[in-house]
């Protein structure tokens, strides 16, 4: 049963770590690529306005400054180090050092169906946009120096080992039939708890929560929704690295999932206050593409709707739970990414239909329950969230202790525009 499951995983995902040369690469192959690439890079000013807008006013240029810190900052360690990281031969932990800079990769390279620059290139936008994620949990209230050493350092030592877990061919959860479309472990779990851990290290922001801190600019938390799931698109469907049928599966998936995601949360929020907010239905709607995001090729439309659905409410009461708990998670990035990477991750052991056989539901070909892949599953989310939490709040505490994680209270009541970047947003 394994075996099938990795073959599967295996064609599903087209992430053999290896690459070759001389072979012909496929122009429409290369073509959806190109643009999922241009996509998913265009998802980063998407979160950047999607966080700036649910900040303060005089925390906008700090809170733009992360995510797009992130996109330059992590496309130059994915060149050096990180790529060879994730993807070298290595072993079943770690890749290796034999493509730092790239290193034997030429225009002649072939990956599949593509060539291997634009499989780099697209793989780097999934390592510049996870750690900009984790900047909403501890947002308002951080460093911008010490933050860049920050995603240095926990891309080098959270975010390549998972990822090489995950999809490169000798990663140990691949062999073990893990499914991860798009990165539902890989992304959102990791960045989601590491936001948690961070936050609750670093303490919560001054006057928290008997202060109103409250968004400044809808507007632009609206128009980061909508440029993320423009993006989204490149990111789920693109991860099938062929412009054919699980291509498609997957952008029906990414269109589909989001509205059940909007309709469970402010389903959730009039039941539980009364009213449907306009931050609601966009929290929703990024909850529901969380939770397809690891599942968009291996599940019918009608189960993405069910998964984004339950997802968002799962998600909206662990958000409610945070005034309750105390800790101060700015943004949401641990209700949102943490909790619905992991119900999206768990629900491809439930509903996945589309290249696997061990289902929780339907059972085996030959009779046997189908607990297979849901095991499988919990094992892949328990497994990089843990090492997520401990990896991270080492570099958090160490960081705090050397070089000051946290700004200075002063600097953070007058604003981090000003304190840090010397700049302000609303001149006038």
């Amino acid at each position: 049963m394994k075996k099938i499951i990795t073959r599967s995983a295996f064609i599903l995902f087209g992430l053999s770590s290896l690459s070759f040369a001389g072979e012909a690469t496929n122009s429409g192959d290369t073509a959806w690529l190109l643009i999922s690439t241009a996509l998913v890079l265009f998802m980063v000013p998407g979160l950047a306005f999607f966080y700036g807008g649910m900040v303060r006013s005089k925390n906008i240029l700090a809170t733009l400054m992360h995510s797009l810190t992130a996109l330059g900052v992590m496309t130059l360690h994915w060149f050096v180090l990180g790529y060879s990281l994730a993807f070298g031969e290595g072993n079943a932990f770690i890749g290796d050092f034999s493509q730092v800079f790239l290193r034997g990769m030429g225009p002649e390279t072939v990956r599949g169906t593509i060539p291997g620059y634009l499989w780099f290139a697209f793989q780097a936008t999934f390592a510049c946009i996870t750690p900009a994620l984790i900047a909403g949990a501890f947002a308002e209230r951080v460093k911008f120096s010490t933050y860049i050493i920050f995603i240095l350092l926990w891309g080098t030592f959270v975010y390549d080992p998972v990822c090489h877990w995950v999809w490169a061919e000798k990663g140990w959860l691949f062999t073990e039939g893990a499914i991860d479309f798009a990165g539902g472990t890989v992304v959102h779990i990791i960045s989601g708890v590491a936001g948690l851990v961070s936050c609750l290290i670093l303490g919560k922001r001054n006057g928290f929560p008997n202060q109103p801190m409250l968004p400044h600019n809808l507007a632009y938390t609206v128009l980061g929704a909508g440029i993320l799931w423009f993006g989204w698109f490149g990111f789920n469907a693109g991860s099938a690295l062929t412009a054919g049928a699980s291509a498609s599966l997957a952008f029906v998936n990414t269109l589909v999932a989001p509205g059940g995601g909007l309709l469970g949360w402010l389903l959730a929020e009039k039941i539980h206050l009364g009213k449907a907010s306009t931050l609601g239905a966009v929290s929703g709607i990024v909850a529901g593409l969380v939770a397809v995001t690891p599942a968009a090729g291996s599940v019918q439309p009608g189960s993405a709707i069910m998964l984004g659905f339950l997802t968002s409410v799962v998600c909206y009461f662990a958000i409610s739970l945070k005034h309750k708990l105390g800790y101060d998670d700015s943004l949401d990035a641990f209700g949102i990414h943490g909790v619905g990477g992991a119900m999206g991750a768990l629900g491809c052991g439930i509903f996945a239909s589309v290249g696997f056989n061990s289902l929780l539901f339907t059972g085996n070909p030959d009779g046997t329950p189908g607990l297979t892949q849901f095991i499988i599953q919990a094992k892949s989310v328990a497994v990089t969230a843990l090492y997520s939490i401990i990896v991270t709040s080492i570099l958090v505490w160490v960081l705090d202790k050397t070089l000051g994680f946290r700004v200075a209270t002063e600097e953070e009541s007058r604003g981090l525009d000003i304190s840090l970047h010397g700049e302000n947003a609303y001149n006038s």
